[in-house]
């Protein structure tokens, strides 16, 4: 990433492009402040990113250059992996949180001005990258320091502001190919773009129209994602504990277990009979005498397998489940599984546009505006499970099953007792959103009545609306679908057809069924697309007035005061089916409606105290303040002190102190009470008195009254409240940072060299957040026993009925009562002239000293620095040679390994790598990447490769941690492997 100067920020920029002579900028703004300087050292750490660095590195998009690791320090981000995760924002949506706080707690400016929420369902609430003008980019300017008094309350770990290339004269045209070498060849992206400009005496105008589309690339496509294993280990022996598949002989690929392993039981169906009343007075049913299939235990079994071949016991079936056998003796893993998503592919469409003109009124005022309009089309893949109850009596049971009787009714039935449930591989499901934003900014800015004073006022609309659409199994239409008469030997038809015309009659029972050859007619009845629409909606007016207040020895004291008035709507309207639960075990969503508005006040000076004195080179104060007053959650204020000192021109010293105050996000007060359901294989007690399981688990679970074969056959049930009616309070932060920049000078032939390393805390107070249902279930089971007798931290928010075992687990928005993250940057910058042209070296390493959270006050503040997913050390470098009309680039990124077994860890065995059966640790990650730039005649050919060595994504074993494949689910693993890439830029 391009650092004009390493941790400072310069007003005095010479800027460079192709074919063009050095602009020199006089009077800017960067981020982290609103003073206009003529020359300054900021007192917060800025990174700038240019379009040209950008294009080297083989981005295609903005989106790919925000979440690198350069700029967010190896934190994960949301992006196109997350597909088939719940995530604010919704399927492809992609985001950018700094310092690891969450996006929630990031700002992002363009030119300077909010980028409004996008998205879709309930929870939008940040900014999505995707709707940023590439094409029309010019610098990226990522502040790393909390500024809640400066740009408003969600400024808490930093603030990306986005550039555009204001002043653009001319015709240029663009294109860009990201092509994977492996993946066979899919996962690549495309970008085309037109970008124009032109201005007169008194106005100007400029635009962009852009394209860009990206692949989808499959599970199938990467050889780490083909057979995800448990991947745990026998240290004595070096071998595996995974369950071997029978079949195969090899560990099974895609088992059920804990969280990670992404198997489902298919192929497969529940017969048995009722069995005595339990110690607590419920019907139990249990398994019947039959031939086991290979890898079962016992001669009892409760889950069976189709096998023509088998003509006693249940004739035409395979004992694959009950009593002691594990669950992976059944069919869990189909080859559709393998078409999954694991990037999920988009299309975007962009139109930017931007003009001024000169009054000569007003203050010799210039009025403007920026227009941006995005189209997104993002979708993605995914694996169904059908789990269909047959009802006892149905004629639709074969003769060879009427014995059974599996469970009392789980919803589809009508009231009677299911016979036989079939757990159907019903194949791929698919998911599409299409987002269109507008955004829309007026202004006019001019000299103020007082001398050298300046005023901007502006107002913006934007507006993002949503369609998303997926398909789901209609409950009420599988109950009447069900609900059958015999017609004919064989044939059958709806008992309600009268009262439902054009319902379908679900097939009969038989082995076809059971392995997902379904009519197609039926399935056409039942399974239908469910739409719903979100909307967004945020007005801004914003008045600013800067200028110099008085002088003082050292030089003028500069001051900037504003006002601010903003109001944002959230409007989330679920299909009626969602709304109405009909969507058979899938999540039901409530309709998520409000709005909030929000008046501030606030102000910035900046004071020279010393200058160009005896060890005071430069001493300059700079405060300012804010004053907040929300209509949901009152007023509150804020504010910000930095301070920078150069004792001598080579060496500046700098810090910042200051507060933050962050009001929950729409969503985050006003999501509409949402249950939906895991399946029940998320029931951590299922059959916990297998082997190798955590022991703390099979304490707790045993003291609930569950035998160590229980196996849950109700879906865990999970509950989504808005914070506004689960008391939710706004969030404060405090945020510090102190630093130093070194700029030495060197004797001539030497170069350039500067160093800046910079310190930082920032602390959150009733943090806004989620756990994540499978976390809390996994955290609470494998708790201490006596917190989870206690029933504290996570085991608060769950609860069990003890007439049926149903899991019922909060997952609302909650104040988290602390957040802490602590650490420090450095950064190199050398440049020298060597041979015909000059040389650049660029540095930049995060360290995190500290990463910790905890929910309730009681509970112990856990630090998860150096965990998997959180690493201490992430670094770039890179070095680049310019000469003549060519350049060329060498770059490396590192992710320091990650280890969990101190915090995962249950007992002594456990939390040693020399004797735990988990590997949860991962190795140093390092890509590399290559390119070389050419220009002339106004054309700029750039080509390169990302990741030369295909280095693929480290690998960890099943459980507490979500995995892609056999690899950590965390966006600063290249998932692609080697990529080429091409950009080529005719300029007229």
């Amino acid at each position: 990433m391009a650092i004009l100067v390493p941790g400072v920020a310069s007003a005095q920029t010479t800027v460079q492009t192709p074919d063009q002579d050095a602009v020199q900028v006089d009077e800017i703004v960067v981020v982290g402040s609103r003073i206009r300087r003529d020359n300054y050292n900021a007192p917060s750490p800025t990174q700038v990113v240019t379009r040209e660095e950008a294009t080297l590195q083989g981005f295609a998009s903005t989106t790919e250059a925000l979440q690198s690791t350069a700029v967010t320090g190896g934190t994960s981000q949301i992006n196109n992996a997350y597909g088939g995760y719940v995530t604010d924002g919704g399927p492809g949506a992609n985001t950018i949180g700094l310092r690891g706080m969450g996006p929630s707690r990031t700002l992002v400016l363009l030119n300077g001005r909010r980028v409004s929420p996008a998205g879709s369902r309930g929870s939008v609430g940040s900014a999505d990258l995707n709707v940023l003008p590439t094409a029309m980019i010019d610098r990226v300017e990522v502040l790393r320091d909390g500024a809640s008094s400066v740009y408003g309350s969600d400024a808490v770990a930093g603030v990306v502001n986005i550039q555009t290339r204001q002043g653009f004269e001319g015709l240029t045209l663009e294109g860009q190919v990201n092509a994977p070498t492996e993946a066979n060849g899919n996962g690549g992206s495309t970008r085309l773009s037109v970008v124009a400009g032109a201005k007169g005496d008194r106005w100007r105008a400029a635009g962009s129209v852009e394209r860009y589309e990206r692949d989808e690339l499959t599970l199938r496509d990467r050889e780490f994602t083909r057979c995800q294993t448990d991947g745990y280990i026998d240290r004595a022996t070096g071998g595996s504990l995974d369950f071997v598949d029978p079949i195969t002989g090899k560990p099974k690929c895609y088992p059920i277990t804990d969280t990670g392993s992404n198997g489902v039981t298919i192929n497969t169906i529940a017969a048995g009979v009722e069995g005595p009343l339990n110690a607590r007075g419920q019907r139990t049913f249990v398994g019947v005498s039959g031939q086991g299939a290979a890898g079962s235990v016992g001669s009892t079994f409760n889950r069976w397998r189709p096998n023509s071949a088998v003509d006693t016991g249940v004739v035409g079936f395979e004992g694959v489940g009950g009593g002691a056998n594990d669950v992976n003796v059944r069919d869990t893993f189909e080859d559709r599984m393998l078409n999954e998503s694991l990037i999920s592919p988009v299309e975007i469409t962009t139109i930017y546009g931007e003009a001024a003109y000169q009054l000569n009124a007003l203050g010799n005022a210039e009025i403007y505006g920026e227009f941006l309009l995005n189209n997104r089309k993002s979708s993605q893949t995914g694996y169904r499970q059908l789990a269909l109850d047959y009802a006892k009596g149905s004629p639709l049971i074969p003769d060879n099953l009427a014995f059974s009787t599996a469970m009392t009714d789980q919803g589809l039935n009508k009231g009677a007792d299911v016979g036989v449930r079939a757990f159907i591989g019903f194949g791929n499901d698919h998911s599409t959103q299409e987002q269109r934003f507008n955004r829309n900014v007026v202004g006019i800015k001019g000299d103020f009545l007082i001398p050298e004073w300046r005023y901007d006022l502006s107002a913006s609309y934007s507006k993002s609306r949503s369609e998303y659409t997926s398909e789901q199994f209609l409950t009420d239409r599988l109950i009447e679908s069900l609900d059958v008469v015999e017609t004919a030997p064989g044939q059958f038809q709806c008992a309600q057809l009268a009262s439902n015309p054009g319902c379908v009659a679900a097939p009969a029972l038989s082995s076809q069924v059971i392995g997902g050859q379904l009519p197609q007619a039926w399935v056409d009845y039942v399974f239908r697309p469910v739409k719903g629409v979100t909307e967004y909606e945020e007005k801004i007016v914003s008045l600013g007035l800067d200028g110099p207040l008085f002088e003082l020895p050292a030089g003028r004291v500069m001051g900037f005061f504003g006002l601010e008035w903003r109001d944002a709507q959230i409007d989330d309207t679920p299909g009626l089916d969602s709304q109405n639960d009909n969507t058979y075990n899938f999540s039901s969503s409530a309709i998520t409606r409000g709005s909030d508005s929000v008046w501030e006040a606030f102000a910035e000076v900046e004071a020279p105290i010393l200058r160009d004195m005896p060890f005071a080179h430069d001493l300059t104060l700079n405060g300012s303040f804010r004053y907040t007053d929300y209509d949901s959650y009152g007023d509150d204020t804020t504010y910000k002190i930095g301070l920078v000192y150069s004792p001598v021109e080579m060496l500046t010293l700098r810090g910042t102190y200051g507060t933050s105050y962050r009001a929950p996000a729409l969503f985050e007060q006003f999501v509409g009470a949402t249950t939906g359901f895991l399946s029940n294989t998320n029931d951590r007690c299922n059959e916990y008195g297998r082997p190798n399981v955590n022991p703390n688990r099979v304490a707790n679970c045993a003291a609930e009254g569950l035998a160590p074969d229980h196996y849950n056959l109700s879906s865990v049930r999970v509950v989504t409240l808005g914070g506004a009616e689960a008391g939710l309070e706004a969030e404060t932060s405090t945020n510090m940072t102190v630093g130093a920049v070194l700029q030495p000078p060197m004797p001539s032939g030497w170069g350039d060299l500067a160093f800046a390393v910079d310190y930082y805390e920032i602390e959150v107070k009733n943090g806004v957040s989620q756990y994540g249902a499978g976390n809390i279930l996994t955290r609470c089971y494998d708790s201490d026993p006596a917190d989870f007798a206690a029933d504290v931290g996570f085991c608060a928010l769950v609860s069990r009925d003890p007439t049926n075992s149903q899991l019922t687990v909060q997952n609302g928005y909650v104040n988290l009562a602390t957040d802490i993250v602590k650490g420090l940057d450095y950064t190199v910058r050398y440049r020298n002239d060597v041979g015909p042209g000059s040389v650049l070296f660029n540095l930049a390493l995060t360290q995190y000293t500290e990463i910790s959270n905890k929910l309730f006050d009681e509970d112990p503040l856990e630090d998860y620095k150096g965990q998997i997913n959180n690493p201490e050390f992430t670094g770039t470098a890179d070095v680049s040679y310019a000469w003549d009309q060519w350049r060329v680039r060498y770059g490396v990124e590192w992710i320091q390994g990650t280890d969990s077994y101190d915090y995962l860890g249950v007992s002594p065995s456990d939390a040693d790598p020399s004797t735990a059966m988990y590997d949860f640790e991962v190795g140093d990650y390092w890509l590399h990447n290559a390119s070389v730039q050419y220009t002339t005649g106004g054309w700029t050919a750039t080509a390169g490769v990302r990741n030369i060595f295909n280095e693929e994504p480290p690998t960890i074993s099943s459980g507490y941690y979500n995995r892609v494949g056999n690899a950590p689910l965390y966006s600063g693993y290249d998932y692609l492997g080697r990529t080429a890439f091409i950009n080529l830029t005719k300029s007229f």
